[in-house]
């Protein structure tokens, strides 16, 4: 019994997705087909579908998966060691100091090879 449980979830899954699908168009669609109502209203009720749709959503396994990969982040997230306002400071005046550096050498690079091209090709005296 337990088996065809298993292969009958899938299927139940589908028609959630397929019915959210749906749902989202149809909502998109009396947003735009009732342009004489107020834009409030018609916000609340798109709000509204959305809100369902990711109840729906959260329903099937792909939505418990994605929903546990959100938790599993924010787990993940906490347990960055985020750099000090002194190190950040620091790194980015290298930052800048290294940007300003290949910057000068590119400007000399490029004007020593202007000048080159100058004495080939005889122009500019």
């Amino acid at each position: 019994m337990s088996t065809q449980a298993e292969a009958q979830t899938p299927v139940f899954d589908i028609v959630k997705q397929v019915f959210s699908v749906f749902l989202v168009v149809a909502g998109v669609f009396a947003f735009y087909f009732f342009s004489e109502v107020s834009v409030l209203y018609r916000v609340i009720g798109l709000l509204v579908v959305a809100l369902v749709v990711l109840g729906l959503m959260l329903t099937t396994d792909l939505g418990r998966n994605i929903w546990a990969f959100f938790l599993e982040s924010r787990l993940e997230v906490r347990k960055v060691v985020w750099p000090t306002r002194e190190e950040t400071t620091r790194t980015t005046m290298l930052v800048f100091a290294m940007v300003f550096t290949v910057g000068l050498i590119l400007w000399l690079l490029d004007m020593a090879l202007f000048k080159g091209v100058q004495l080939l090709t005889g122009q500019g005296g």
